[in-house]
């Protein structure tokens, strides 16, 4: 070939190069790939992924380093990644291979190979570290670019790890033949490439940390679609290797992955966007978060503050919209608190993409683990099945490009047939790389921990537009992946909108102070001059022009307003084991209040109270008047659920009829993000901020026609006892959750309102900053001495929690001001690396599992709806798969020991993709069955019920002290 000719080398580098090879026979489709097809295989990829899915925003910051070659620069960047197989301790691992290595000239001792354990993306490090140096890269430049490659694998290591004794030694190459041919294979890629020589490779200036994780993820990305034999079958002919070939064989396999970018290059929409978008105008509040978003002078952090129903979602919308033009962005991110919450947020944003180009409303991503069971998102896929991250995260460790276990075939169907994302999106580790997504906050999450191939979820990041909703949700440990995740989003110019009605001023001003953090590359910011709204709904913006804040306070008129909301205090005592007086109770107010018909809604804060008020209700109004909802019932039956509660009491439509009377029962995941419309609520103590929140439940939309004895909107707060001269009697399990001391002061908040009430949403920011702020005189003061006690007993809990969170975080205390990745994953916590741990690391509370419910006779075993899997469980038709896995339900935590240690999948299982991860609960023929100490039985109308425990209690099991938090719920 003319290049071989034209660039001079010796003969016996030629042969070497025509030996070293970069996936063996056995994983190239029956031929051997050379080292060097791969390299300009992978940068082929690469000018695609410029050409057709980075973001503006990427672009222009490669070009600024890369002196305008920014894609040239990116094509070597990601093709140079695997020159650390030019090696001996990869060339040894197939023998074929091996052989043909020794026999041109490159020899090593095979037992200090085999022992050093030095695997190639550490070997490339060390390689580039070499190389770039003796090209005379200046020291900032080769320190930012050789972690990128020595990370590609998915951690990135310290220098101190490339310059152990295996990186000097045989595993690395020792001797000139090695250098020689290390030397060239690195040259000849990079003027085949494009560039003179590797030193025309040198960038000019060095990109933030943050854009240099979001680099080393689209490496990533690069490689995983060039090392699919599917698409790139080996080239072992060193004359057939060229860059027009690999472009050639890049641009087939893109075109039948179906890979794309969003929206591309977008036009800030017009002053009309919510006529445009929404068919209506923009009320007060929304219209002001669209001009706080055109007047931002750089990327940066708006916190939308507003009331429940006040179109919060749809001005976030509109928001992305303009930050996305004005600031290059080619996508958005949509993190919801919940998995039920993501589903209906995922029908508004298509709707609203729709609006923008029909074309990309197919091409959003619905990202939780129980997908699956969305309809909507079921029926954008050719297959239902096509969906492998749905129920089971991690890469086996020799699957190291995520391909493994994959349903996919080649890639599935033409690109202009499918209205859905493309299939290579949906695989593991890869979902935030789709142009939309909406899915839980867990996602962002994920992108803050020292976690394996963090890098691919801040490359899906980077470029998009990203939107939170209810942040206020996030607890004290997660907030430390919430401030961890801003920083880095900060750093790397990705515009922020996050959205709450009861956000605590001191949550926002840690918010903001994290997000400029990182714009300033600091350690912290200080956030003093932050003005506080004057008013409520409110606008904050923030960022950082020329290393100082910039900030943009607003406030608008409230679209509706105040409405009067009766407080009502339904006391209940402590119990015990003495029945359901609690749950009669609630029955006697709901026959008064309902006596003319109306909906209901009961919150209770734990499963087993949300099962027992249902079944006292039915026995007073009958089955068909009282609905459930919780976070143990079956995937396919909370689906449901979820489902038929919003079409019951959603927002009115054109011919929508609401029931004449419904009671829905349900636990915290009704309380924020679940459009529902209830005329009264009953609901357990919690938070001030999360009481207000379930309270937005209720008289939620205008033109709904109400019986009067609900006409004006009411809520009712049991789980705790007022008592003469002392501080309230409050419900165990409440305090498990939620902690005495911000109960005690929500509690005086209500009981100074029982028999009067609020107005609402005016009295919403003080009253959330009446029990979050410092103010010594909430409680009253017969009440401070026990409330000065669980207030120390709230703040060392707090702190106790904050930092067990730090093993965990993607950076390191102090280390924020690092310029390079280098050491990135250096002391991660055991564990953490685990994609199947993401959930334990970014969610506190105690650790559970998930089982799918089978029942067993004396043929084998069926599905939990009765249909038949087979002897040992086999299932073939994909139905009975979906059908199978829709009885995934979350145990209690106090089962995890148990479940751990005597469930595993069934033997028919093994062999399936997904069900082999799955541990069965096999069920009698009633659907009963015992694990450790506990009865377990499965009810259709009341879900998962555990009962029993170690004293051998018939009492049903309740949440202990230490319970799973409310998301589990």
């Amino acid at each position: 070939m003319e290049w071989q000719d034209g660039f001079g080398y010796e003969q016996v580098v030629m042969r070497q190069l025509e030996v070293l090879w970069g996936k063996s026979r056995q994983k190239a489709g029956g031929r051997t790939n050379l080292l060097l097809s791969h390299l300009l295989d992978t940068a082929a990829v690469a000018e695609l992924m410029w050409d057709h899915f980075l973001a503006p925003s990427p672009k222009r910051m490669l070009n600024a380093l890369s002196r305008g070659r920014g894609r040239l620069f990116f094509a070597w960047l990601c093709g140079v990644h695997d020159c650390g197989k030019a090696t001996p301790a990869f060339q040894r691992v197939d023998a074929e291979g091996a052989a043909a290595v020794r026999r041109a000239g490159l020899g090593w001792d095979e037992s200090s190979v085999r022992r050093a354990r030095w695997r190639h993306d550490k070997a490339g490090g060390t390689l580039l570290l070499r190389l770039l140096r003796e090209a005379g890269w200046g020291a900032e430049q080769v320190d930012w670019v050789w972690p990128l490659i020595a990370g590609h694998h998915g951690t990135v290591p310290s220098k101190g790890v490339l310059a152990g004794r295996a990186a000097r030694g045989e595993p690395q190459g020792k001797g000139p033949a090695w250098a020689r041919v290390q030397a060239v294979v690195v040259e000849v890629f990079t003027r085949l490439v494009g560039f003179a020589d590797l030193a025309d490779v040198q960038a000019r200036l060095v990109p933030t940390r943050a854009e240099q994780l979001q680099l080393s993820g689209l490496v990533v990305m690069a490689d995983w679609i060039a090392s699919d034999e599917r698409h790139f079958p080996g080239v072992d002919d060193l004359a057939q290797v060229s860059m027009p070939g690999a472009r050639d064989r890049a641009v087939k396999a893109w075109g039948r992955l179906g890979l794309r970018g969003g929206w591309g290059r977008l036009e800030v929409p017009p002053v009309d966007v919510f006529e445009r978008r929404f068919d209506h105008g923009a009320r007060p509040s929304q219209e002001l978060v669209v001009e706080v978003a055109r007047r931002m002078r750089v990327p940066g952090l708006l916190v939308v503050e507003a009331p429940m129903g006040e179109g919060k979602t749809k001005a976030a919308l509109a928001a992305a919209e303009v930050l996305a033009a004005r600031f290059g962005a080619d996508g958005v991110f949509v993190g919801m608190p919940t998995q039920a919450t993501s589903d209906p947020m995922f029908s508004q944003v298509r709707a609203w993409l729709e609006r923008i180009d029909a074309e990309l409303a197919g091409q959003v991503a619905l990202l939780h683990g129980k997908r699956m069971f969305n309809k909507e998102w079921q029926s954008l896929l050719e297959d239902p099945q096509a969906d492998p991250d749905g129920f089971f995260g991690g890469v086996d460790e020799d699957d190291v490009y995520g391909i493994a276990d994959s349903p996919f075939g080649t890639g599935g169907g033409e690109p202009g047939e499918r209205r859905a994302p493309a299939e290579w999106f949906l695989g593991r580790k890869r979902g935030l790389l789709s142009p939309f997504v909406v899915g839980t906050i867990d996602q962002l999450l994920f992108a803050a921990t020292r976690t394996k191939h963090v890098m691919l979820r801040a490359a899906g990041l980077v470029g998009k537009v990203v939107v939170l909703d209810e942040v206020h949700a996030a607890d004290v440990y997660m907030s430390q992946f919430l401030a961890e995740a801003l920083r880095w989003l900060g750093q790397a110019r990705v515009p922020v909108v996050l959205l709450s009605a009861t956000l605590p001023s001191a949550q926002c001003r840690t918010l903001v102070g994290a997000y400029l953090a990182g714009s300033a590359s600091a350690d912290s910011f200080d956030v003093a001059e932050l003005p506080a709204p004057q008013g409520y709904p409110s606008v904050t913006a923030a960022c950082l022009v020329e290393d100082a804040a910039d900030y943009d306070v607003q406030t608008a008129r409230q679209w509706r307003g105040d409405l009067p909301v009766a407080v009502t205090v339904l006391p209940e005592s402590d119990t015990g084991e003495q029945g359901r007086e609690a749950e009669e109770a609630i029955a006697e107010v709901l026959l008064d209040r309902l006596a003319e018909g109306g909906c209901a809604l009961v919150i209770r804060n734990t499963v087993p109270r949300a099962q027992q008020a249902f079944e006292v209700l039915c026995g007073r109004f009958g089955d068909g008047e009282v609905r459930l909802l919780h976070g143990r019932m079956t995937a396919h039956d909370r689906a449901d659920g979820t489902e038929e509660a919003l079409s019951l009491l959603g927002p009115p439509g054109k011919g929508k009829r609401r029931p004449e009377r419904l009671i829905l029962v349900a636990t915290q995941l009704a309380e924020q993000s679940f459009d529902v419309d209830a005329d009264l609520l009953v609901t357990d103590l919690t938070t001030i901020d999360l009481l207000l929140q379930r309270l937005g439940r209720i008289h939620r939309h205008d033109g709904v026609e109400r019986p009067s004895r609900v006409r004006r909107p009411e809520v009712i707060v049991t789980g705790f006892a007022p008592r003469d001269g002392a501080a309230p009697w409050i419900l165990p399990e409440s305090e498990g959750i939620y902690g005495r001391y911000l109960l005690l002061r929500t509690a005086a908040m209500v009981c100074a309102a029982n028999g009067g009430g609020w107005s609402v949403p005016g009295d919403v920011p003080g009253l959330v900053e009446r029990v979050y702020g410092e103010a010594p005189d909430v409680v009253p003061s017969a009440w401070r001495a026990d409330e000065q006690q669980a207030r120390q007993e709230w703040t060392a809990r707090q702190g106790e929690r904050a930092r067990s969170a730090e093993p965990f975080l993607l950076t390191r205390a102090g280390e924020h001001t690092k310029a390079t990745l280098e050491a990135l994953h250096y002391g991660a916590a055991p564990g953490s690396l685990a994609e199947h741990r993401l959930e334990a690391v970014v969610r506190d509370g105690r650790r559970s599992v998930e089982v799918i419910l089978v029942r067993q006779d004396e043929r084998g075993f069926r599905t939990l709806a009765g249909r038949w899997l087979g002897v040992n469980g086999e299932v073939l038709a994909d139905d009975v798969v979906e059908e199978t896995l829709g009885a995934t339900v979350r145990l209690p935590a106090a089962l995890t020991e148990a479940a751990e240690r005597d469930l595993k999948p069934l033997d028919g299982w093994r062999s399936h993709p997904w069900l082999k991860h799955s541990r069965a609960l096999i069920l009698t023929a009633d659907a009963s069955t015992t694990l450790g100490e506990y009865a377990v039985r499965y009810d259709a109308k009341l879900g998962l019920v555990v009962e029993g425990g170690p004293r051998r209690s018939r009492r049903r099991f309740g949440e202990s002290r230490t319970a799973r938090p409310p998301w589990a719920r």
